[in-house]
């Protein structure tokens, strides 16, 4: 090993004061969540710079992906942003104010409502993914692009045997 990490100093200490465990997923876990708080720091300023909180990012996010004309049901945004109804109905509600989405009656059902993304929305949703991608690029600038790839199939691989 070249260099040597906080993890791997942590780790050292550990192995030397109990050598009869196997502290190999502290190498892998402590490293992720310490990835994980650069990454949330950096998706705030994202987000911040965008002028939306992270819960209007997941919101015009999903919209956004939903492809023309950005129009999804409350009930297709509860499935996506795996929240209750009523936190739902608060942030449309929040959204509708900020004049991001706008509410409309379901031609297909009188009795539903859809929610569609505004020109407003849109333009704040692709200025933060823009922001996003390149700030999460520059955060795997180390990585050249087979390792991440590599990473990325593992990662893949380990999040899969928790969904089963």
């Amino acid at each position: 090993m070249s260099e040597a990490d906080e993890v791997d100093r942590i780790v050292g200490a550990w192995n030397t004061q109990r050598p009869d465990l196997d502290f190999s997923p502290l190498e892998v876990l402590s490293r992720m969540d310490r990835l994980s708080r650069q990454l949330d720091r950096a998706r705030r300023e994202v987000f911040h710079r965008s002028d939306i909180e992270p819960w209007e990012w997941d919101v015009l996010s999903a919209l956004r992906r939903a492809g023309a004309p950005f129009t999804l049901s409350p009930k297709q945004l509860l499935q996506q942003t795996l929240v209750t109804s009523g936190t739902m109905t608060n942030r449309i509600d929040r959204l509708v104010a900020r004049r991001f989405v706008r509410r409309e009656a379901d031609p297909g059902d009188g009795r539903s409502i859809l929610v569609i993304l505004t020109d407003d929305g849109k333009v704040r949703a692709d200025a933060a993914i823009t922001r996003l991608v390149d700030a999460e690029a520059e955060m795997l600038h180390a990585l050249p692009r087979a390792d991440r790839d590599r990473l990325a199939g593992l990662l893949r691989k380990l999040s899969l045997s928790f969904d089963a």
